[in-house]
């Protein structure tokens, strides 16, 4: 029987402590990818938030760059396509383009689909399988049988079965 100490878990933890992260990771032949600061203003495209934290591009170039300075003087001087480029270094997306439906309804209703095809065969198997087979009274023979010696005993006569029951006819009223 395998028995471990404490001091042997231990040992096993820390050593699997070591192995996971970027030096593992590096040693299969993965690229190490750089972490997120979170502490940082995130850039989101959201319709609640007009003005995100920062801006779309952090890392100018020197057109990007020149641009920027054209901003700072008077904006009838800049074209259509210079002021489109400056609205891109700020924001990713137009309030259009965030507001285009997606198509995440077709995945969410075949992830549905699936789980109700699932579910029918676990309730098929189980029906074949797991649950007897109906009792001998749940037949339409049976049932028949009980009605005709309920209908002989007039059961309820006033109200029930006896009372709809025609017994010069033979049928119900």
């Amino acid at each position: 029987m395998l028995r471990l100490t404490a001091s042997r878990v231990g040992s096993v933890l820390a050593r699997r402590a070591i192995l996971t992260g970027n030096a593992r990771m590096a040693s299969h032949g993965h690229e190490v990818i750089e972490t997120v600061d979170m502490s940082k203003p995130m850039y989101w495209d959201r319709l609640d938030i007009p003005l995100p934290d920062r801006p779309y591009k952090d890392e100018l170039t020197a057109a990007d760059k020149s641009l920027k300075q054209k901003e700072q003087g008077p904006w009838t001087q800049l074209t259509k396509e210079e002021k489109i480029a400056l609205y891109r270094l700020m924001f990713c997306q137009t309030y259009p383009e965030m507001k285009q439906p997606t198509e995440e309804w077709k995945t969410v209703m075949g992830g549905i689909f699936i789980f109700l095809g699932f579910t029918g065969l676990v309730v098929w198997w189980q029906s074949l399988y797991v649950y007897p087979p109906q009792p001998r009274t749940f037949g339409e023979e049976w049932q028949a049988k009980q009605l005709k010696r309920m209908l002989d005993m007039r059961v309820d006569p006033i109200e029930g079965f006896s009372a709809k029951w025609d017994y010069e006819k033979g049928q119900w009223k």
